[in-house]
């Protein structure tokens, strides 16, 4: 039989695998195996301690993956599955690969730094602490990248191929089509796996969105795999900018910093062109602006690389206003160094640093120096996944605990919901009404239990599908 498993990302938004066996038997003998997306599990303890379990099937088995997209959650993962033996393709936009080889370097830097802080510190229980997988470790892993264009059909068995298709979620982001032959059945299967789905087009209703090309509509599946993350809320629909602009003034006339924690990819991207949009329109005061993240220098240059999928308005910010590395007043920090000189400064600024969700990272160092001081402020502009610490401080709590520390929370808190790249439950009807037909069944993924149930309620309310919540290692089957 030709099933699917949900290896992560199923009743949490984290650690996306999905592992496709073709013609092989319930226990996963035989048939082509190949894995879409190799995330890393964030946010509570039960979750991230998966990261160190090996996968119920031999990484040498694995044939392939498709990735759909560069955020950790989705590729965060790749180094390890290499590191257990997998030694197959990894097939990805041109742009996924670039992005790539930034964030999963990075990715292991990071985690060798926060091991080998918690070994001086001796927090940790494991003695010694190990990060999951080194920067060197990461860096070869990049070896196995292989680019498949948007709409190229990719043969990867006599029974299986696959192409991608716009998501529209960050730049390079795809949603993968494969299709399945052989068996019984006198019609190719269609598998449709979203990855994570952009919001819709209409700058009016998704301001700074900085994607043109997506989601793909006219879609046609048998079995789609689809997230589920603001299954349960809709995003407001105003302008960010003159509240992001008070923010600022209101935070500098009373003496305070703010404390951005921003996913590296894209987000900070967006959100420094968009204060230097705010800056030279008079609408928020000019103070030195500090991207702190390794990869920060990198990320932007990939950016600038990309523009095919950009929007005219992210064009045009582009062409006016040129390379932030080059903008004065905005200082890109990459050494232990630099970012000590930031933590040093005592006059008034903003520091964008990740992790986006506050789960590990430079931003912890910068949000235990300023959280407790009420002159500060906090602005959250992505998903925190519950467990997280930045879910911890977005959701009110007096206190978080942090590199060993409990921190008080006096800083201000702001959350502007207007950044996420994740279409909400009306934008993921209104694509989903793009459909040609009905598939058979969808599965939701990628969405903790309460976003799941109610957008499987929508969806089978609205639009009568069968809708089902994918649970955790679960198989299904796929008729072919």
């Amino acid at each position: 039989m030709t099933y699917i498993q949900f290896l992560g990302a199923a009743g949490t938004v984290t650690g996306s695998k999905h592992l496709i066996n073709t013609s092989g038997d319930i226990a996963g003998k035989t048939g082509t195996q190949v894995l879409v997306d190799c995330g890393l599990f964030q946010g509570q303890k039960e979750w991230r301690e998966r990261n160190w379990q090996q996968l119920p099937i031999a990484a040498v088995a694995i044939e392939a993956v498709i990735l759909t997209h560069a955020h950790l959650d989705h590729c965060g993962w790749i180094p390890r599955l290499v590191k257990h033996g997998f030694r197959g393709p990894i097939y990805a936009t041109p742009a996924t690969i670039d992005l790539c080889g930034v964030v999963l370097p990075d990715s292991g830097h990071l985690q060798e730094e926060d091991a080998e802080f918690q070994n001086r510190h001796k927090i940790s229980r494991h003695d010694p602490a190990l990060p999951l997988y080194t920067e060197a470790e990461a860096m070869a892993c990049l070896a196995n990248f292989k680019p498949v264009n948007f709409g190229e059909t990719k043969q990867l068995s006599p029974e299986l191929s696959f192409r991608f298709v716009h998501a529209a979620h960050i730049l390079g982001s795809a949603m993968a089509e494969i299709t399945l032959t052989g068996g019984g059945s006198t019609r190719p299967t269609r598998l449709l796996f979203t990855g994570d789905i952009g919001r819709v087009h209409d700058q009016n209703v998704a301001p700074g969105k900085v994607l043109y090309s997506g989601p793909q509509s006219g879609e046609t599946a048998d079995f789609v795999v689809m997230e589920s993350t603001y299954g349960n809320r809709s995003h407001p629909k105003d302008d960010p900018r003159p509240e992001l602009a008070g923010v600022i003034r209101t935070t500098f006339a009373r003496g305070g910093s703010i404390v951005v924690p921003a996913f590296a990819v894209e987000r900070t991207q967006k959100f420094v062109f968009m204060l230097k949009e705010l800056m030279e329109s008079g609408q928020a005061p000019r103070v030195p602006v500090y991207c702190d993240s390794p990869m920060a220098i990198k990320a932007v240059e990939v950016f600038l690389k990309h523009t095919e999928e950009y929007g005219d308005a992210t064009k045009e910010l582009i062409k006016r206003f040129g390379s932030p590395l080059k903008w004065e007043g905005f200082h890109f920090a990459q050494t232990v160094e630099e970012s000590k000189r930031i933590n040093e400064s005592k006059s008034p600024c903003i520091i964008i640093s990740s992790s986006g969700m506050v789960t590990g990272g430079r931003i912890q160092h910068h949000l235990l120096q300023r959280l407790p001081d009420p002159k500060n402020t906090v602005i959250f502009i992505g998903f925190q996944s519950p467990g997280t610490r930045g879910f911890t401080i977005k959701s009110g709590a007096p206190e978080v605990k942090m590199l060993g520390q409990t921190v008080l929370i006096h800083a201000q808190v702001v959350v502007l919901e207007q950044f996420s790249d994740h279409a909400d439950t009306p934008e993921l009807l209104e694509w989903l009404h793009t459909f040609t037909a009905k598939p058979d069944v969808t599965y939701l993924v990628h969405g903790e239990p309460a976003a799941s149930s109610q957008l499987r309620d929508a969806m089978t309310k609205e639009l009568g599908w069968n809708v089902q919540i994918a649970q955790w290692m679960q198989k299904v089957e796929v008729k072919v």
